[in-house]
């Protein structure tokens, strides 16, 4: 299921495992904690964690016995395992047995941050395993979670103040809850937010100003640029700090730019959130192809001149930024 189904149906009670995989660590962590909130009274006494890393052959057995174990104070009794990825040969004797006919007191909770793809036996295919997807929330799921926190609150915010939060935070779900619980300690209990709170509040991370900055040169704007590049050195950001950011980012919506494929391949292939995708693919359609490579070019040409001694790391930057704006601009041949 979906995180989004996940709290509501803990309404039903709690299923005897539970298997959140995905590698959005905020569902992760807040599944575990709304576990505990409704059935863990006494987390001392009723709580077991293990590392999946340590649990090999006969060491399962120590799962088991934990699994197997009652509670003492609370309605149930959690067993946490991260990082789990028992073998076949494993499962069929150690674990098999358990999740055939697991304690009913009890809530095994697996946390995985990707699927076993040979890693090991694939637990979604074995019993009473109810599988929660952690993966990265597409951009619809992320601005109802921002506007239902609000409304929560019954603070006031629009489509724009929910979409620049998301925006700002690049689509990570930990940066866009802590953000939001800094808004609403702002606006207070029935307040307003307005966009230009947003800007004031929330802060952008390097990611997104490298993003600015790319979206500066797209308009061929020196002095945002500038701004943007001022302000991240001023933050204890060096010259290489930039260089290698920028570059990065170039060869990222150089390959999106190429592959031609969704959103969601794309972001599989790259190893991206999915909303990142989607907004670099935005940016990349306001370069010609040839342009974004000329400038991925360019950023390492700098960057290798001064691994090789050639180039300080201030000399480097002012080479990469003067190709970029002026030698690199479309009516020069770019």
């Amino acid at each position: 299921m979906k995180f989004v189904l996940f709290k509501k149906s803990l309404e039903e009670g709690a299923e005897p495992i539970y298997l959140f995989e995905g590698e959005e660590e905020y569902f992760k962590v807040r599944g575990e904690e709304m576990l505990r909130q409704k059935f863990i009274a006494e987390p001392s006494l009723d709580c077991s964690a293990f590392e999946g890393a340590s649990l090999k052959g006969s060491g399962l057995t120590a799962l088991v016995a934990a699994a197997e174990s009652f509670p003492f104070l609370s309605q149930k009794r959690l067993v946490k395992v991260t990082d789990f990825y028992p073998t076949e040969r494993e499962y069929e004797a150690y674990l098999k047995k358990y999740f055939e006919d697991p304690q009913p007191s009890t809530i095994l909770l697996i946390v995985n941050g990707a699927s076993a793809k040979g890693k090991g036996f694939d637990l979604k295919k074995a019993p009473h395993v109810t599988y929660v997807d952690c993966g990265h929330a597409d951009e619809e799921t992320i601005m109802r979670w921002i506007y239902t926190r609000f409304r929560r609150e019954r603070i006031y915010a629009d489509t724009e103040v929910c979409e620049r939060v998301m925006r700002y935070c690049l689509g990570d779900m930990s940066r866009v809850a802590g953000e939001t619980e800094k808004l609403i300690a702002f606006a207070g209990s029935g307040g307003k937010l307005t966009a230009e709170d947003v800007d004031q509040i929330v802060f952008r991370d390097t990611d997104y100003k490298i993003y600015e900055m790319t979206g500066a040169i797209s308009l061929g704007n020196y002095t945002k640029y500038a701004s943007v590049m001022a302000e991240l050195m001023a933050k204890g950001a060096d010259e290489m700090n930039l260089l290698n950011g920028l570059c990065a980012y170039f060869r990222t919506l150089f390959e999106i730019s190429v592959l031609r494929k969704g959103d969601a391949d794309t972001a599989a292939i790259l190893g991206m959130k999915e909303y990142a995708v989607k907004m670099s693919r935005r940016q990349a359609s306001a370069f010609a192809p040839i342009r974004l490579k000329k400038c991925y070019t360019a950023l390492q040409d700098s960057i290798n001149g001064v691994k090789r001694g050639v180039l300080t790391p201030q000399g480097a930057l002012l080479r990469a930024n003067a190709e970029i704006f002026f030698a690199l601009q479309p009516n020069n041949g770019a």
